[in-house]
């Protein structure tokens, strides 16, 4: 059960992989969430083929108001459920409530990516994740007419979430140690923590470019969206980068309106400090690329020498994971998982609290040869582990403890 199989994302990957993991143990899996999809698509996000498995899907409103179909995913799984006889339901949505309700024999996993409760309630507030207190959370839904499509939002989600997941369903997964960190300061219980795979189609790096033959350049990847602080990057970093010659160029989804304006307003932002902006990661100070294929996104990597991530707080960070993948050393923010998990605190990879520690992180890897092919292994050694056949084999032993 997700609530949105539409587009890429690590929500739709771990979920992707939770299907061919269960149909690997002797399952036969059932997708269930709101809207229609494609898929065949996720072959070529992914190269995970979830086209043989029966579909359970409707929608609520119209696209625009996909926030609000997470609060309603139960729906079309009850449906499923009960058309199929499953015995066996695996979520990363928390609104399985009335599921909990209506069928006491049913075998529950979740996958907590973050926990909404956190956000939402505010009698978590002092963790610090409250959505007032959140500049992208309440910059785009603090003011009128948003301000009362998030009450809706919370109001509905508060009815149907289950409460203490621990006490709702089998297993309580989680995507990171950082994120494990999250729900134990909510649940005083700790999940079992289950990294996300690679995507099969994200080939790992088997013949790294030598550091002599790369160019200056740092790449970023992600939709564009605000909290990837694209912006942030452009203004405070990229001045100061273009002074020691280093390009940078940044791979994003632009798909919605959402996505294509704050495309625009990073564009907007980079002209303003004097960089000089292109579409093409061949030329400009900044290239800013949307909708690019993986080819394209491989290729820039292996002529880069430094992966940036910008996101705070990341809860896990799959394009640092891909990054890694192509012998990239990365540069994260001190926090979420993308720092726990894959950066290892520090042991994996640079980290940064300011703009001026990210640009002295940057420059370090892009100026030593040696900083460059220690941080280049480490990187392929990290996300080795995480392949689509060890997160199936994890997935293997919770069923056999919970059958």
């Amino acid at each position: 059960m997700h609530h949105y199989w539409g587009s890429p994302g690590g929500g739709q990957l771990v979920c992707a992989s939770a299907a061919y993991s269960l149909d690997r143990a002797g399952l036969k899996p059932v997708l269930a969430g709101t809207f229609s999809f494609d898929p065949s698509s996720y072959i070529r996000w992914y190269g995970i083929d979830i086209s043989q498995y029966k579909r359970y899907t409707f929608s609520i409103g119209p696209r625009a108001l996909g926030l609000l179909s997470r609060a309603y995913a139960w729906m079309p799984a009850r449906k499923a459920i009960k058309e199929t006889g499953a015995r066996l339901l695996f979520t990363d949505e928390g609104t399985y409530r009335p599921i909990r309700e209506n069928f006491r024999d049913l075998k529950i996993i979740e996958y907590v990516h973050f926990p909404i409760e956190a956000s939402i309630n505010s009698k978590y507030r002092e963790l610090g994740f409250y959505y007032k207190d959140d500049p992208y959370i309440y910059g785009r839904y603090g003011s009128f007419p948003l301000n009362v499509y998030w009450y809706i939002y919370r109001k509905t989600l508060s009815r149907y979430l289950r409460k203490n997941p621990f006490d709702s369903c089998e297993r309580v997964l989680t995507n990171s140690r950082w994120t494990a960190d999250v729900i134990k300061r909510v649940y005083n219980e700790e999940p079992e923590v289950v990294n996300p795979p690679l995507p099969p189609l994200m080939q790992m790096s088997s013949d790294i470019v030598p550091f002599e033959q790369r160019e200056k350049i740092v790449v970023m990847l992600g939709r564009f969206s605000q909290e990837k602080r694209y912006d942030w990057v452009v203004s405070e970093l990229g001045s100061r980068l273009k002074k020691e010659g280093v390009r940078l160029i940044i791979f994003g989804g632009a798909v919605t309106a959402t996505q294509k304006s704050y495309m625009n307003r990073v564009r907007s932002e980079a002209v303003k400090v004097g960089l000089n902006v292109s579409d093409s990661p061949d030329n400009g100070d900044v290239a800013l690329v949307p909708n690019a294929s993986r080819e394209a996104i491989n290729r820039t990597m292996d002529r880069a020498k430094v992966f940036l991530h910008a996101t705070i707080n990341e809860h896990w960070g799959i394009a640092v994971a891909e990054a890694m993948a192509r012998g990239l050393p990365v540069v994260v923010h001190k926090s979420g998982g993308a720092w726990s998990d894959l950066a290892g605190n520090g042991e994996n990879g640079f980290g940064y609290d300011n703009a001026e520690g990210a640009v002295k992180a940057v420059l370090e890897l892009i100026n030593d040869n040696k900083a460059f092919n220690v941080y280049s292994r480490k990187s392929l050694k990290r996300v080795s582990e995480l392949t689509l056949e060890n997160f199936s084999g994890s997935i293997a032993n919770i069923l056999k403890k919970i059958s």
